[in-house]
């Protein structure tokens, strides 16, 4: 079972979290759809389904952004060294005299 409830009115009557199963959360002012409030029987399969799902957006933006790693070589002179000594390279050769 479900409702559609304001944030006032979810804070107000918090009675109602047992009573269904989802509650949809709109502004009743605007009728923007805000969210949604998850009983706490299926609280561990909505956790399970979120995290399976970040964790496959997470892997695919890693996939995309592999394909591009490794295509760029590094100049000699900066093997061994972090970002910070490499900037400082950089530096040193661009504005010392």
């Amino acid at each position: 079972m479900t409702t559609t409830m304001s944030i006032r009115e979810l804070t107000r009557n918090g009675s109602m979290f047992g009573k269904y199963d989802y509650i949809d959360i709109e502004d009743k002012k605007s009728h923007e759809y805000k969210g949604v409030f998850i009983s706490a029987q299926y609280a561990d399969d909505v956790k399970k389904f979120l995290e399976k799902k970040l964790a496959k957006e997470k892997q695919e933006k890693l996939d995309r952004l592999m394909k591009f790693a490794g295509t760029v070589k590094i100049e000699e002179r900066f093997n061994g060294k972090d970002a910070k000594e490499i900037r400082e390279m950089i530096a040193k050769e661009k504005y010392s005299e």
